[in-house]
């Protein structure tokens, strides 16, 4: 069922090399609130990246995508809420135990742990072929949402055409964070299943994550107004 009154807010991705081009990019941005930090970042600027963030009181999504025994991403979640990061992310393929470890480490803190499914590069084929998973990638994501939230996850990342059926399988109090979100206005660039800013909000997610759209637009604070408009409905 779709939920027209649902809240829903915006990520600005920052996928970029630098923390000056990084900053930048937030000062751009007006008033929006979330922005996320991944790989790219993190691995070039390291833990300042999110001293930077919360310095300038944005919330911060860190994208790592935690992957491994439990003991080791334990401490990583912990260090990860150590830096004040408010979500981070993890693997739901690393199983109940892992996702419990995390869990528990990050508890007293703000932050939240949010459960990578099934990555969007794969394909029913990759899944069966490359990983021994016999359904499909609906399927996948429907069971690792169930067992990640089960097992202690305040949340899940999916694709745009997964929110309806994870928000039905996981109900309204868990996070549901999506990607693949185009403005009407803004070019599919190489994203095929695609939902505008309202749609998504229609169909229950908690926070969209945008990256193009807003960077290659001539004036970021214009682009992000306006889809923070749209959220409002």
């Amino acid at each position: 069922m779709m939920d027209l009154n649902r809240e829903t807010d915006l990520v600005v991705v920052l996928d970029v090399d630098t923390l000056d081009e990084a900053l930048a990019i937030v000062d751009a941005c007006g008033g929006c609130e979330w922005f996320k930090a991944g790989s790219q970042l993190f691995t070039r600027t390291g833990p300042e990246c999110v001293a930077a963030l919360k310095a300038r009181g944005k919330r911060v999504f860190l994208d790592l995508k935690f992957h491994d025994i439990p003991n080791t991403v334990a401490h990583a979640a912990r260090a990860a809420a150590d830096l004040g990061a408010d979500l981070i992310t993890l693997h739901a393929l690393g199983g109940s135990r892992m996702i419990h470890a995390a869990r528990e480490a990050v508890e007293g803190s703000q932050t939240r742990i949010l459960a990578v499914t099934v990555l969007t590069s794969h394909s029913d084929a990759a899944l069966r072929e490359d990983l021994g998973l016999h359904e499909t990638s609906m399927a996948a994501v429907g069971r690792l949402a169930r067992l990640a939230v089960g097992a202690g996850a305040h949340g899940v990342v999916c694709s745009p055409r997964e929110i309806m059926p994870v928000r039905e399988i996981l109900g309204e109090d868990a996070l549901v964070v999506t990607p693949g979100i185009r403005p009407a206005w803004a070019e599919k660039d190489d994203q095929e299943r695609v939902m505008t800013p309202a749609e998504a909000r229609a169909a229950g997610a908690d926070l969209i994550v945008v990256g193009r759209p807003i960077l290659k637009h001539e004036n970021p604070a214009e682009a992000v107004a306006s889809i923070r408009e749209e959220l409002r409905g």
